[in-house]
């Protein structure tokens, strides 16, 4: 199974806007190179890196609300699109020679509704947030790329 990355986007610090690009560094110690939440911590349990969300999952929330929101703004810093994100930690997912594993669900947080009212609840159903990764190895990516699940999480164990 195989999808495109649609986009990526990062923030510098906590609520800052966020900054789409056409290309990134991802690396085991920073995540996306200059995003805020992806620096490897010792002894945390380092679990959100790097964030992803479904292009389509996206959407599904946006039309269950009835708003137009840039996909940025949910504060990903990956947009897929046509893959479905596995659902379950210690899938493995590859874009080039980046590997990710999925960790957490990424709960959709209280600022949604201040984007517009609902949109927390309708990002809530079937980890419509995303997926929450740690970097297990890093590389170059840009929007365009291939993204696939290398491995299932029950592969994975």
């Amino acid at each position: 199974m195989t999808g495109i990355l649609a986009g990526i986007a990062r923030h510098a610090y906590p609520k800052a806007p966020m900054e789409v690009l056409d290309g990134a560094t991802i690396t085991p110690e920073l995540g996306l190179e200059g995003d805020c939440k992806g620096r490897f911590k010792p002894g945390g349990r380092n679990r959100r890196q790097v964030t992803l969300i479904e292009r389509g999952a996206w959407q599904a929330a946006l039309a269950e609300i009835g708003a137009d929101i840039p996909w940025q703004e949910r504060r990903a810093n990956l947009l897929v699109d046509g893959l479905a994100l596995p659902q379950e930690a210690g899938a493995l997912l590859r874009i080039g020679s980046v590997r990710l594993m999925v960790m957490v669900e990424c709960n959709p947080c209280y600022r949604m509704d201040a984007l517009h009212p609902g949109l927390q609840a309708a990002l809530t159903p079937d980890w419509r947030g995303g997926v929450c990764c740690r970097v297990l190895s890093g590389g170059v990516i840009n929007v365009g790329d291939r993204i696939e699940i290398e491995q299932e999480a029950e592969q994975a164990a």
